[in-house]
């Protein structure tokens, strides 16, 4: 019989004391501290892309583009993390006593892959969605054109689509703007022998 020992859990102020020291970021998931994996190229490309098509598209709006680098606390779930874009519409609320971790993305982009798409789909959606301001949560597979869109509707549901078409346009519902698929996919390479 295999026994399995539980992770030793931490702090937050033991989580936050590492990420000030480490030279890697890592999620706090209630307790248990993981090191995120750094991105490959065509995440980084899509992520690029991203940042600059909405913060174009969402020009004159009261939307603010952030990527990477910001830290998400969801209180509910005692959960730290890092989504590869979120908008924020109106001023960031921070949490008390910091100025590097948000509370209330608007709409928030993850980059899947093979590794993080699961939990992208599955946890993470679920903690994004106790955040009262949150309305849009977009997954694109970096390893082919295909998008999935979750957008929050006025009854509190959320309506599902997804595109595989290289020619298609993604719509933030609640920005209200458009990003043409082939422009998010801009420079990324496909390996086509998978």
């Amino acid at each position: 019989m295999v026994v399995q020992i539980p992770p030793r859990l931490h702090s937050i102020e033991e989580y936050f004391a590492l990420e000030e020291s480490a030279d890697y970021r890592s999620e706090y998931r209630d307790g248990e501290i993981v090191p995120m994996t750094g991105g490959s190229i065509n995440h980084n490309r899509i992520v690029r892309n991203l940042s600059r098509l909405t913060e174009l598209a969402l020009q004159g709006q009261s939307y603010e583009v952030f990527v990477n680098d910001l830290r998400l606390w969801i209180p509910r779930y005692r959960q730290y993390t890092y989504p590869d874009v979120l908008i924020i519409k109106g001023e960031p609320v921070f949490e008390s006593g910091r100025t590097d971790t948000v509370l209330n993305p608007s709409i928030i982009f993850e980059v899947l892959s093979k590794f993080t798409s699961s939990r992208d789909r599955g946890d993470k959606f679920t903690y994004y969605r106790s955040i009262p301001q949150f309305q849009e949560y977009v997954l694109i597979d970096q390893d082919q054109i295909h998008i999935e869109q979750f957008s929050k509707t006025p009854e509190n549901n959320w309506l599902f689509s997804e595109s595989d078409a290289e020619d298609g346009v993604m719509t933030l519902v609640s920005a209200n703007c458009q990003i043409p698929h082939c422009q998010i996919y801009e420079r990324v390479k496909f390996d086509r022998n998978e």
